[in-house]
């Protein structure tokens, strides 16, 4: 089974811009989908975007369409999810996963293993 360590959140200005990281460790990134989620208070855990297991398609929800951008770096076993022109309704515990069994999927329940999350506030 694979670890998964995010970092990288913090107080940050609207319009401002964070890089997210998530560490892996017990199994190669590449053998897995793996997604960013994230869950304001009181809200339910939200999809961000997916890469699929090939690292060829990504797929990214409307509300960060354009602004967030992920990738991996297979070398380091680690995944980045760039965040830019962040607005307040951004802030949130942010997550990454990784789905055995899925090529690439947006749903929570689809998701093996979670990182601990790591917190992200956009002041306005």
């Amino acid at each position: 089974q694979v670890q998964l360590v995010e970092s990288g959140g913090e107080l940050v200005q609207a319009g401002g811009s964070l890089r997210l990281s998530c560490a892996a460790s017990g199994r190669t990134i590449s053998s897995y989908a793996m997604g960013w989620f994230r869950q304001a208070p009181g809200k339910e855990r939200e999809f961000i975007v997916v890469v699929s297991r090939s690292g060829g398609s990504t797929y990214y929800a409307d509300s960060v369409k354009g602004r967030f951008t992920i990738s991996r770096d297979a070398a380091k076993n680690t995944m980045y999810l760039q965040m830019n022109s962040l607005k307040p309704e951004d802030t949130a515990v942010y997550y990454c996963a990784a789905s055995r069994f899925a090529a690439w999927t947006i749903n929570t329940s689809d998701y093996d293993y979670w990182g601990q999350g790591t917190q992200v506030t956009v002041s306005s």
